[in-house]
């Protein structure tokens, strides 16, 4: 028997997520991925400490730069979202971070639209600008025209979630891929709510997926983690990044051309923003991730069938003034979601409830199934109030800009029996 399954990208998604990036045969043949819960790895000699600190050898030597571990993550990840390559970090955030750094210097400018996670809007707002890195807002995030009008000559990424955080806007993909690439930049694609296994951004022309993989990859509230995948192909010597013309220069007689050419991205970030940074995931962490994407493709099929009937019974209840969800036929993104996310638009939806505020906090205080967290992408329901938690630190217009309200509240539609779901929303809209 020849076990190949580790390296067939063309075996289906569920197959994948339980066998690419891993072979037993370099692990002592440990059929479940190792845990390396070490700091450091022997060098072995002279020789191979040089060819492992110019990076002509591939290997690991401190874990602040790469584990065995996470190397399957990296490889399992980069397989279902059909990249070159990925690289994992101790968070989303650190994630999101270390992708702006890696492609941005003082005195650039990133493209963004407003609908985003409140910590991404405050890092793009009020963190970075501190580093002479700045934002300019698309003032329409539904008019591809409107991220054209927000270049200068100074623009080095465009910056979307694929589900707008908790509106769930979607912006056209494939459009706004070909405006920043007619530009010259990377479009960079929070991939969160969806997973691979709902929307592969590269397949509509992103170039680098960002992952809180937190939420659905883990699927269990246990981890904290991030990721972010390359698509390989963009130029970075296209005259835009003169940091990525030094890098070529520096390493392109060990790391290798071709190397280079395929995955210049993923090898920056590492050497740059992960290592230099510090922001590495834990082997444990790693392993936890591993066995949460174990079960991606069937736990988000659930996720989406419940969010659907959830979003069917409020969209009917008179006690909501709107529910946001693509999935419903009545919502303005309903076609775009029909485009991208065949299978379902995920599983987080938001509500504005009738009677302002104090409704929607009402609703909170006598949910039973569902439970008050600021998270999401959990096999369990949650829900929050945006507007005083995830959103707090954003002023009013702001929060208004990306659908949050004083009555808005996010739900995180589970995996729980959907009756369920459907009768403690019932009961608690009834005490308003």
């Amino acid at each position: 028997m020849t076990y190949e399954a580790f390296k067939d990208d063309s075996l289906g998604f569920t197959t994948r997520q339980l066998h690419a990036g891993y072979d037993p045969t370099e692990h002592d043949r440990s059929k479940a991925v190792p845990i390396y819960q070490t700091a450091a790895f022997e060098l072995g000699d002279y020789d191979r400490c040089v060819r492992l600190f110019d990076y002509s050898e591939e290997g690991h030597s401190y874990v602040r730069f790469s584990n065995p571990t996470n190397t399957v993550l990296e490889r399992r990840i980069s397989s279902l979202e059909g990249g070159v390559a990925a690289v994992s970090f101790a968070s989303g955030m650190a994630a999101i971070s270390g992708t702006f750094f890696n492609i941005c210097q003082q005195g650039d400018e990133i493209v963004a639209v407003k609908t985003l996670y409140g910590g991404s809007t405050s890092l793009l707002e009020s963190v970075l600008p501190d580093y002479g890195i700045t934002c300019n807002w698309v003032e329409n995030e539904d008019d591809p025209a409107s991220f054209e009008a927000a270049f200068t000559d100074r623009t080095r990424a465009v910056y979307v979630e694929c589900l707008g955080n908790p509106g769930m806007n979607i912006v056209d993909i494939e459009a706004i891929s070909k405006i920043a690439h007619a530009h010259g930049v990377p479009l960079v694609v929070d991939n969160t709510f969806a997973t691979p296994y709902l929307f592969r951004p590269f397949d509509f022309g992103a170039d680098i997926v960002c992952y809180s993989a937190t939420k659905y990859l883990a699927g269990h509230g246990t981890i904290i983690a991030g990721l972010v995948v390359e698509r390989g192909g963009f130029d970075w010597l296209n005259g835009n990044f003169p940091q990525y013309e030094q890098f070529y220069r520096d390493f392109e007689g060990s790391i290798g051309v071709e190397a280079l050419k395929r995955e210049m991205f993923s090898k920056r970030l590492r050497m740059r923003s992960l290592t230099d940074f510090g922001g590495h995931m834990s082997p444990m962490n790693a392993f936890f991730l591993l066995q949460g994407m174990e079960t991606l493709s069937l736990r988000m099929d659930r996720h989406v069938a419940n969010a659907q009937a959830v979003a069917e019974f409020l969209d009917a209840h008179p006690k909501v003034e709107r529910v946001n969800y693509p999935g419903l036929p009545s919502n303005r993104y309903h076609e775009l979601a029909k485009r991208y996310f065949p299978k379902g638009p995920g599983a987080i939806l938001s509500l504005d409830v009738a009677g302002g505020q104090e409704a929607a906090l009402k609703l909170l205080a006598n949910l039973r199934v569902f439970d008050y967290m600021v998270n999401v992408g959990d096999a369990k329901s949650l829900a929050v109030h945006p507007a005083s938690s995830t959103h707090f630190s954003q002023t009013k217009e702001e929060r208004a800009a990306a659908g949050v309200y004083d009555n808005t509240v996010r739900l995180s539609i589970g995996i729980e029996d959907t009756a369920d779901l459907v009768e403690d929303l019932r009961q608690a809209l009834e005490t308003i």
